[in-house]
């Protein structure tokens, strides 16, 4: 069996022995009471962890627990979940005191994307918690085998790369740093599958790790295309969602160019890929964005314009669309190919 081989098998056997966790015998730290830890929070809760939310500040986020619960009633509505929303928030506390994740046995930190703040952040964290504990950061681009340096016990990090939004989306990447040990990104794996992810494993710790990777390019490549003068925003979002966004819920780009003929892919990759932006700088349209003070929908200004009633619509509709998409999607698990039809 070849190495490619034997790590396929690891990850199969851990998601079917996923169902023998108890994750209610895990008690879960989360750090940082953001839009993304709110999430998280309500996908522990559901997934039967009793919680503790950490933040140095409980004044800034006075609403919280308002939040979370609105997030659970949102999935007991949409049948993610069987329990009781106010039953689950009993298991479900908040301190100012790091002290308070004593007992966890994951500890997920969910801060400002910035190095120093996360080592700052594990310093303490590491000072209260179990030499076996994990530590698992939400990092979308750092890599872990930075997190992990210095740390007193750097075996135990690993990434988890969560996705807005959390409660409700399949995806999860699973990150080992150069120093994780097998068993605690192993252990991750298998929890995340008690989570309701269908949760990928990077073995090697590369930076953006592969969504953010291969998201940026396309990114960059569609701000390419109207900084050419060849397109408008429009017409990338229209092309994009018409095809790349119809066949995406239900292949990767290997299965799909499986189904497609592998051999047409290679013929236009010879021509075509010479002549795609391989640029490292911001794009002329971010840039032209961003230092006019656009953010978005959060303050109506992004590549589109949105009044406060259009943006609130926007976010509703999205929040609707991950309901939907997920049903859709868990008709059509990844190896639906490969099962027998009796």
């Amino acid at each position: 069996m070849s190495r490619q081989e034997r790590k396929k098998a690891s990850v199969t056997s851990q998601r079917k022995t996923a169902e023998n966790i108890r994750p209610l015998d895990v008690p879960a730290g989360v750090i940082g009471l953001g839009l993304m830890g709110r999430s998280i929070i309500a996908c522990l809760l559901s997934a039967g962890h009793s919680v503790v939310g950490v933040t140095r500040s409980m004044v800034r986020h006075r609403g919280t627990r308002q939040q979370v619960l609105a997030l659970l009633r949102e999935m007991k509505k949409e049948r993610l979940t069987n329990r009781d929303p106010v039953a689950m928030m009993d298991r479900l506390s908040f301190s100012e005191d790091f002290g308070a994740l004593a007992g966890c046995g994951i500890v997920i930190e969910s801060v400002t994307e910035d190095l120093e703040t996360k080592k700052r952040t594990y310093r303490v964290v590491e000072e209260m918690i179990s030499a076996e504990a994990i530590i698992g950061s939400n990092t979308s681009a750092i890599p872990v085998s930075l997190l992990q340096k210095d740390s007193l016990h750097p075996e135990r990090f690993v990434g988890i790369h969560w996705d807005e939004p959390a409660h409700i989306t399949r995806f999860m990447e699973v990150i080992a740093g150069e120093r994780t040990g097998d068993q605690y990104a192993e252990r991750v794996m298998g929890l995340a599958a008690q989570w309701g992810k269908e949760p990928s494993l990077l073995r090697r710790d590369i930076r953006g790790f592969i969504t953010n990777r291969i998201s940026y390019a396309l990114f960059r490549e569609a701000c390419h295309l109207v900084d050419s003068g060849a397109v408008t925003v429009e017409d990338v979002d229209r092309s994009l969602r018409n095809d790349v966004g119809w066949w995406m819920p239900f292949a990767g780009p290997f299965r799909y160019m499986d189904l497609m003929g592998v051999e047409s892919y290679y013929r236009v990759m010879q021509d075509l890929l010479p002549d795609l932006s391989n640029s490292s700088a911001i794009p002329k349209i971010m840039r032209k964005v961003v230092e006019s003070g656009g953010r978005g929908v959060s303050n109506g200004k992004g590549f589109y314009k949105y009044s406060p009633a259009q943006a609130k619509r926007w976010q509703r509709l999205f929040l609707k669309f991950n309901y939907e998409i997920r049903r859709l999607a868990m008709k059509y698990p990844e190896d639906v190919g490969d099962r027998v039809i009796s």
